[in-house]
């Protein structure tokens, strides 16, 4: 979601953005062909005053716990990549960044062999909002290499006076000028957190062929990801059960296998104060993210 501390600025903002990010050319060295491969998608919530290293530690259990081959976080701070980058798990991967500005970011994390890692900003952005991409080689060969890319489309941000700054408008411009950015290639996963709202949005701008991996492999679940109700870290704010989450793909050399929502347990013995209207406070649980993340499987054909 995004709208804690939603910084500002216009489509100047991707020319400030100073994100250092890495550009990997493969080498001559074979790359050992996998099957199978997982994605985690996951914003981490960049609330740092809620027990911010017990939940990054949560994140870091588990994604020592299912491995995946690619890491896409939405909502890191400077504060959460220090953190990270000081975790067991952190040597496994190559990180897209290697230095960063500002308050809140995407970041991608690869144990493939990277290609590249790179950043397109949208044409519009009142948040400072961007495509990452990194191309990894997975079959041993840069013919066979595999797009990944994340972002964290425009949040809704409901506030006075109106309380209408849903920002559908720029979010679905946003959506399209991804998904046409990344059409042309032959393998792709986009995922992260898209804020998305069937009700204000319309249905996301998929291109033929592409798929959205929830729906076609969990048909009948809702697939909340932000879930006032399920997430009981959350209770006292207004009610939300929204997909905002997503992975949408095109593949013709992978096809996907299981997704599955992870970061859905509170973390035992743990709870923090929450105040609530009235000035009272709750003591609730305390859990890895207010987003549940996404754990997508697919396998070489």
């Amino acid at each position: 979601m995004g709208c804690l501390f939603c910084y500002g600025g216009d489509s100047s903002a991707k020319k400030s953005a100073k994100d250092k990010r890495k550009t990997i050319t493969s080498s001559s060295d074979k790359v050992v062909p996998k099957k199978d491969l997982k994605i985690l998608s996951y914003n981490v919530w960049f609330a740092e005053s809620v027990e911010l290293r017990i939940r990054m530690r949560a994140i870091g259990d588990i994604i020592q716990l299912h491995s995946p081959d690619v890491i896409c976080l939405q909502e890191v701070t400077p504060d959460i990549y220090a953190i990270f980058q000081k975790s067991n798990w952190w040597k496994s991967y190559t990180c897209s960044l290697s230095s960063h500005t500002r308050p809140y970011f995407c970041m991608q994390l690869s144990k493939l062999p990277v290609k590249s890692f790179g950043c397109e900003p949208f044409s519009y952005s009142s948040m400072g909002r961007e495509l990452c991409i990194a191309e990894v080689l997975a079959r041993g060969g840069d013919t066979s290499s595999l797009v990944v890319a994340t972002t964290h489309l425009e949040s809704p941000c409901p506030g006075p006076p109106k309380w209408d700054q849903m920002y559908s408008k720029e979010r679905v411009k946003q959506a399209n000028e991804a998904v046409d950015f990344l059409k042309k290639n032959t393998n792709v996963i986009f995922c992260g957190d898209m804020n998305w709202d069937e009700k204000l949005d319309g249905e996301f701008p998929l291109a033929d062929g592409w798929i959205d991996a929830w729906t076609e492999l969990n048909p009948k679940e809702v697939g909340w990801t932000y879930d006032t109700k399920a997430n009981p870290m959350l209770f006292g704010n207004r009610k939300l059960q929204k997909r905002l989450d997503r992975f949408l793909v095109s593949l013709s050399d992978y096809k996907v296998e299981c997704i599955e929502m992870v970061g859905t347990e509170a973390i035992p013995q743990v709870t923090y104060m929450k105040e609530i209207k009235g000035g009272k406070e709750l003591e609730l649980p305390v859990l890895p993210s207010d987003h549940f993340g996404l754990l997508l499987s697919v396998t070489a054909l």
